[in-house]
C-alpha cells in the first residue's frame, strides 16, 4: 500500500488576515483526500506562537480554550530537509516531533504571502505549495507589483506611491494626476484590509493615516468608475493555464473584507457574462501577469473591465480558499473539483522543489 504524503497545512499568522487564513485552512482540511494525504495542522497564533497537531485549528479559532491533548506549542527552527525542528516548551530540541513531505501555506497577508515564510521553508529545504520567495514578495507589494506590470506592458490604472510624512500638497497632486474618486491602500496587505475609497480631497488624509497603520508605504490609485470587476484563476508552473472568468458584483461601494469573508450579500457570477473575445483577452493577461512576477503554483488575477478596456488590478499568490472564495469556485466551474485542485497544487509544489534541487549551487 502506497504511503500517504504528509502535508503540513500552515495557517493563522500575525497579519490582519489571520481569521481569513483559519477559514481557508478549515476548507482545505475538510476537502483534502485523506486516502492519499495525511494532513498535519500547523497553526501560528496572532502573537507568533507555533502550534502543531490535530485540533490546533479549533484552538486558534476559539472553539476550545485549551490546546488539545497531543498538540505542542513550539518555536520553529530550520532543520534537515523535510523536517521541522522545534523547542518543546520547557524542553530540548528534537527532530522527531514532526516530518512533512510538503507544506501547504494558507497564511494570507504579511509574513505569509510576502515571501517570508517561503524563505524559511527554502532554508529548511522543505517543499511547499505556491509561489517562491521573489514572486510572493512582488505579488504582495502592490507598488512593486504595479511597477513590474508596467514594465511588462500590462494595462494598469494610474497610481502614486507615498510614505509618511505625507506632503502638504498631496490632495492637489492626487487631484491633478489621478482625480477623485481614488483608492488608498496599504502597499503590503490583502483581502481589502486598510483600503478606503476616497470621494473628495477632504477625505484623503484620514484614508492615508488609516492605510499607514498597516504599512509604511501607501498606494493611491485612480478608481475604476462604472467598471465591472472580473477575476481569473491561474494554475501551473512553467506552462500555466487560466480558468474561466468570474464577476464580482458587490452590494457595497467596493468588494471589501466583510463582503469577501463574512456576509453573503455579494453576487459572484461564474462564468461571467462576457463576449468570448474579452474572455480570451483576460485569460491571456492573467497568464502574462502570472509570468511577469515569475509566479508558480497558483494565483488569482483581478481585473477591471471598463467598456472594452481591460485593466489588471492585482495578482494574489495565496488566494482565499474559503467556501465562498473565487479561486476554487472558478476552477470548479472550469472542471477541476476542490479535492482535485488541492491534489494538483501539491503536485506542482513537489515538481517545483525537484526542479530547484537540480540547480547547481556551488562551483
Amino acid at each position: 500500500m502506497r504511503k500517504k504524503l504528509r502535508v503540513g497545512v500552515l495557517f493563522g499568522g500575525v497579519s490582519g488576515e489571520h481569521e481569513v487564513s483559519l477559514r481557508s485552512a478549515a476548507s482545505i482540511l475538510e476537502a483534502i483526500d485523506r486516502r492519499t494525504y495525511f494532513p498535519i495542522e500547523i497553526g501560528i497564533s496572532k502573537t507568533g506562537k507555533w502550534y502543531v497537531g490535530e485540533g490546533v485549528l479549533d484552538y486558534l479559532s476559539g472553539k476550545t480554550d485549551r490546546l488539545p491533548e497531543g498538540c505542542s506549542a513550539c518555536t520553529f527552527l530550520p532543520g534537515q530537509p523535510g523536517r521541522f525542528l522545534w523547542l518543546i516548551k520547557g524542553g530540548f530540541p528534537t527532530d522527531q516531533a514532526l516530518r512533512v513531505n510538503i507544506v501547504f501555506p494558507v497564511l494570507h497577508g504579511t509574513f505569509g504571502e510576502d515571501g517570508t515564510i517561503q524563505g524559511l521553508l527554502e532554508v529548511a529545504g522543505i517543499p511547499y505549495v505556491g509561489a517562491g520567495v521573489a514572486a510572493s514578495a512582488v505579488g504582495m507589494d502592490k507598488a512593486f507589483m504595479k511597477d513590474v506590470f508596467k514594465t511588462h506592458g500590462l494595462p494598469i490604472l494610474p497610481y502614486l506611491v507615498v510614505r509618511k510624512p505625507f506632503a502638504p500638497d498631496l490632495e492637489q497632486r492626487v487631484g491633478d494626476t489621478l482625480g477623485y474618486p481614488c483608492f488608498v491602500k496599504p502597499a503590503n496587505l490583502g483581502s481589502s484590509v486598510g483600503i478606503t475609497r476616497v470621494e473628495t480631497p477632504e477625505q484623503l488624509r484620514e484614508a492615508l493615516e488609516h492605510a499607514a497603520t498597516f504599512d509604511h508605504k501607501v498606494l493611491i490609485e485612480k478608481a475604476a468608475v462604472n467598471c465591472r470587476e472580473i477575476e481569473c484563476a491561474v494554475l501551473g508552473n512553467d506552462d500555466p493555464k487560466a480558468s474561466i472568468c468570474g464577476e464580482i458584483i458587490p452590494k457595497r461601494s467596493f468588494y471589501d473584507y466583510e463582503a469577501k469573508y463574512i456576509t453573503d450579500d455579494t453576487e459572484l457570477v461564474i462564468p461571467a457574462d462576457l463576449p468570448e473575445s474579452i474572455v480570451r483577452q483576460i485569460q491571456d493577461l492573467a497568464v502574462k501577469a502570472f509570468k511577469a512576477i515569475d509566479c508558480s503554483g497558483m494565483a488569482r488575477v483581478d481585473f477591471f473591465l471598463c467598456g472594452d478596456e481591460i485593466y489588471v488590478n492585482e495578482i494574489n499568490t495565496i488566494p482565499g480558499f474559503t467556501s465562498i472564495s473565487m479561486y476554487p469556485k472558478l476552477w470548479e466551474a472550469s472542471g477541476v473539483s476542490y479535492p482535485e485542485l488541492i491534489h494538483l497544487l501539491i503536485k506542482l509544489g513537489l515538481e517545483r522543489h525537484r526542479k530547484n534541487r537540480r540547480l547547481k549551487r556551488t562551483f
